[in-house]
């Protein structure tokens, strides 16, 4: 039912490599397509976006032949509890991107999506008893005390960061239980979200608080909203079956790198006092923790 499993790679394929890169890219790129559409409610929009997921997904199926495989998934029921679990953490994280970027927390989102990586290991070491290196144990802490300077300067929690990297880091870990390729499995969550979407936005309608249907232009943004969320998830999981993990790990900076710079650039978001201590301190973390990973690739090459 799954894709046969695939060896750990040894080598970066240009294929691969360029498709990880496009994938990252376009994420880098997603803000301002969010900010397009920030007039509507981002629990409209996670909607648009999972509709219109659904034929781009299901055409890349019926393209490479496996749609035997869904089938199948869809009459496990373990698999389906678990792809709806996946489905629910895919979905609040897609709900509080939409929301950060349209309330002028961009910043926040490339913030989380930065300390994401530093997350993970830790939930491996809580959740898997993975042991932590020396060098890993310092890229957390200074990725955790960038986080405590944001609460001491603000006085609060900066939700809306730790919304992502909690809702990702968990995605991704359950992701990993789910005994089904990348294609299927995104297929798999959108249909499982698909009843609720259009639930909601026939409700909208219904009340003529919706947009789809209205104005032309914000029509075609939220049947344009599937295609610039299903393309670069379809394109990274193709992509990291032919490169590295190490690589992925490197190259996963791209997309919060850009937000940032977009927020800073583009959407006037302020860098205060706190974040100038903050995000150096998780910088600081990233390059401890990437300094392995190159050491590696060097080492491979």
């Amino acid at each position: 039912m799954a894709d046969t499993p695939l060896p750990p790679n040894t080598t970066d394929t240009p294929k691969g490599l360029a498709l990880a890169v496009t994938a990252y890219v376009l994420w880098g790129f997603l803000p301002l397509y969010m900010k397009a559409i920030a007039h509507m409610g981002p629990v409209e929009v996670v909607a648009h976006r999972v509709i219109w997921s659904v034929p781009v997904a299901g055409l890349l199926l019926i393209v490479l032949g496996r749609t035997g495989d869904l089938k199948s998934a869809l009459q496990n029921p373990k698999m389906l509890g678990m792809a709806a679990l996946t489905a629910a953490l895919i979905s609040v994280n897609w709900a509080i991107y939409v929301w950060a970027i349209s309330s002028g927390h961009a910043l926040d989102a490339a913030l989380g999506y930065y300390i994401n990586p530093l997350f993970s290991i830790a939930l491996g070491a809580i959740l898997l008893r993975e042991p932590l290196t020396r060098t890993q144990l310092v890229a957390v802490g200074l990725a955790a005390l960038g986080v405590f300077v944001l609460v001491y300067q603000a006085g609060s929690l900066p939700w809306a960061a730790l919304g992502l990297m909690v809702s990702w880091g968990f995605y991704a870990f359950f992701k990993r239980s789910l005994p089904i390729g990348p294609n299927q499995g995104f297929l798999l969550e959108v249909l499982i979200l698909l009843i609720p979407a259009l639930t909601y936005v026939t409700w909208l309608g219904a009340n003529g608080t919706g947009h789809f249907g209205g104005v032309a232009s914000d029509t075609l943004m939220l049947a344009g909203a599937g295609i610039v969320t299903a393309v670069p998830l379809l394109i990274y999981a193709n992509g990291a079956k032919l490169v590295r993990l190490s690589t992925m790990g490197i190259l996963q900076y791209i997309a919060p790198t850009m937000i940032f710079v977009t927020a800073i650039t583009l959407f006037g978001e302020r860098i205060d006092q706190a974040r100038m201590i903050a995000f150096p301190l998780i910088w600081a973390g990233l390059v401890v923790y990437s300094i392995p990973m190159i050491r590696k690739m060097r080492s491979q090459a």
